[in-house]
């Protein structure tokens, strides 16, 4: 029997500088949800926007996945108003990971965004964000308490409504599920041409996906990356998204 090769997942990098130098990095647990929710290989892509060509980063790959990040999407990139000082920004990432998501739609490359990612991809769209969800009138508090334990900051928080007939509907098999929370941004105007996919249970869009483009591309707020193989519903998404690189890699190998 053939065996086909896995599909290749390319996943763009935070930039940190460990002092005195400036270092490329991916949380191990998008890695590993990769390998095992996705059956897949993770490529990590370094965020050098000088130089790297991203159609021909895109013509390596089989999919995308944006990541979440202790950073924010620059305000400037979706004419919000500045951020308070201190916050933590990756002008590295946006200047790669928003043309790469635009390109990656366009080209029906499968994209998977979770968190910063959904973020991310709400502005590509032409949407905007709230930068502090919990100071904002009718939303709770969405993030975590960063002196708990991880278990706990990635634990259990609230529910989201699945939209009736919609892809997570479909993947949950329910139309209720528990999801951990931990950010503090979050979608103000959403951008056209999406389909709300769930929303959390004081009214916040919580996942999307892009309509009327060839490929998977799907976006959601919470982390299903975290312990994937432990969750049936986070395995499911992995899943779904690797297949749909699997279908996009075969196509192109013809």
């Amino acid at each position: 029997m053939i065996m086909c090769p896995k599909p290749v997942i390319g996943v763009p990098a935070d930039r940190r500088q460990l002092d005195p130098h400036p270092f490329h990095m991916v949380g191990e647990k998008y890695l590993k949800a990769v390998i095992d929710g996705s059956d897949a290989i993770p490529l990590i892509i370094p965020v050098l926007a000088e130089h790297l060509d991203v159609d021909e980063v895109l013509g390596k790959v089989d999919g995308i996945l944006l990541t979440g990040s202790p950073s924010n999407v620059e305000p400037h990139r979706y004419d919000g108003e500045p951020s308070e000082p201190g916050t933590l920004h990756d002008a590295h990432r946006d200047a790669v990971t928003l043309p790469l998501a635009r390109r990656a739609l366009d080209a029906g490359i499968p994209l998977l965004a979770i968190c910063r990612g959904f973020q991310e991809l709400n502005v590509v769209l032409g949407g905007t964000l709230h930068q502090k969800v919990y100071e904002v009138a009718g939303y709770h508090s969405h993030h975590e308490n960063p002196d708990d334990p991880l278990d706990v900051q990635y634990g259990p928080s609230h529910e989201l409504n699945l939209v009736q007939g919609g892809l997570l509907h479909r993947l949950a098999g329910e139309a209720r599920v528990t999801v951990n929370s931990l950010h503090k941004q979050g979608v103000a105007r959403l951008a056209r041409g999406v389909i709300v996919e769930a929303i959390a249970d004081d009214g916040l869009v919580e996942a999307f996906r892009v309509d009327e483009v060839p490929g998977f591309a799907l976006a959601v707020q919470w982390h299903p990356e975290w312990q994937t193989t432990q969750n049936d519903f986070s395995m499911a998404i992995f899943k779904e998204f690797g297949d749909a690189c699997r279908q996009y890699a075969s196509q192109r190998q013809v």
